[in-house]
């Protein structure tokens, strides 16, 4: 299984959530196929975000694409997001 970890802060949370629902569409094109959106207790506009994704290669495609920054910028993410690229070793 191939995830991509996301963490950043957004400006709010709603107007940020709102703008990432819009773009469920474009998300889906790169290949997404689930997400789990985490937030941090004492501080809810910094956000964890585990994307499940059908490849790697597609992931990757998609956090290098102009529409993610663009998206990103538009949604109120503030500074650069760090992004990790994962497969699944084990479960249990």
């Amino acid at each position: 299984m191939a995830y991509m970890l996301v963490r950043h802060s957004v400006k709010d949370y709603k107007a940020w959530k709102s703008a990432f629902d819009s773009k469920l569409d474009l998300r889906k094109r790169y290949g997404e196929k689930s997400y789990r959106i985490l937030r941090e207790d004492e501080s809810p506009n910094d956000l964890v975000a585990l994307f499940t994704w059908d490849s790697l290669e597609n992931a990757r495609k998609y956090a290098n694409s102009a529409e993610l920054k663009e998206a990103m910028a538009d949604a109120g993410v503030i500074g650069k997001p760090d992004i990790e690229f994962l497969e699944q070793a084990a479960q249990g």
